[in-house]
């Protein structure tokens, strides 16, 4: 339960930012080593990551020690609020300005393009119309329709925004079993997202030609969608976290933040994929 003490906790100087900055130096590294064609880059990266994941267990471990021994008060919990609040409006900002790269080349330049000779003398045959690839990119794609993945896709996030939601009643009214069962129906739809999603890009590569070497509509799409994916993995493996420490007993009705942030989290992924599914998949 939250301590009622007045005092703002502090925690003890920690080694974890240290294991942390050596994680990405090796990192660094590895990346400099492999892109300039050092046979140990590659392991040197892996070594990084490594050592990486080992600073996460080690350092969330301790703040869950510290937050199921009581030690946060409100003003902690108020803090913790506003820091999740602020991390999630930068990721919309990221988001905000890949859909404005999509609105600029599909609105603007596209319309900029078809102005005048000069476009004709450079591109001859272009048409001003989206999707389209570039200029010297003589291969043909085909769009990725809305109808089918994306659609299923669609239907399951909005779907596992309904069970963390039920997930999150069942915690408030200290109903364990449904919020374990919650917390693993949305892991389980996170993962088929993912993996619809792989499927997707297989047969995009493979049966549609839509790669990223298919100039503007080919880069905004996996550009979009690829970072969207990589949001939905990060939210899904907190989920994982956070159904582990529910079956461990953690959280209460009056004392869940851990909860509700990764619920935060996981909507947001929700909305993004909404505005993806209409104005890369569907218009």
């Amino acid at each position: 339960m939250l301590s009622q003490s007045t005092r703002y906790y502090l925690p003890e100087p920690s080694h974890w930012p240290i294991v942390g900055s050596c994680a990405l130096f090796l990192m660094a590294l590895g990346a400099v080593l492999w892109m300039n064609g050092t046979g140990a880059g590659p392991w040197v990266v892996v070594a990084g990551m490594a050592v990486l994941v080992y600073m996460m267990f080690g350092w969330f471990g301790t703040v869950i020690r510290e937050s199921e021994g009581g030690k946060f008060n409100r003003q902690v919990d108020i803090s913790f609020r506003w820091s999740m609040s602020w991390f999630i409006f930068s990721e919309v900002m990221f988001f905000a300005a890949f859909f404005g790269a999509l609105f600029y080349m599909r609105v603007l330049s596209v319309p900029w393009l078809s102005a005048g000779d000069t476009m004709e003398q450079l591109w001859p045959g272009f048409a001003p119309h989206w999707p389209v690839s570039g200029p010297g990119i003589e291969e043909t794609f085909t769009p990725m329709g809305a109808m089918g993945i994306p659609a299923i896709n669609t239907l399951i996030l909005l779907t596992s925004g309904v069970t963390v939601t039920f997930a999150h009643w069942g915690l408030k009214k200290n109903s364990r079993a449904q919020l374990i069962w919650g917390l693993v129906a949305t892991v389980a739809l996170g993962l088929l997202f993912l993996s619809l999603q792989a499927y997707e890009y297989v047969h995009a590569y493979k049966e549609l030609n839509l790669t990223l070497g298919m100039g503007a509509y080919g880069a905004t799409f996996f550009m979009l969608t690829g970072f969207h994916g990589f949001h939905v993995t990060i939210g899904t493996i907190m989920l994982i976290v956070i159904l582990a420490r529910s079956i461990k007993g953690h959280f209460t009705a009056d004392h869940h933040f851990a909860f509700e942030g990764v619920s935060w989290y996981w909507h947001f992924v929700d909305v993004v994929w909404l505005l993806l599914f209409v104005l890369v998949y569907w218009l």
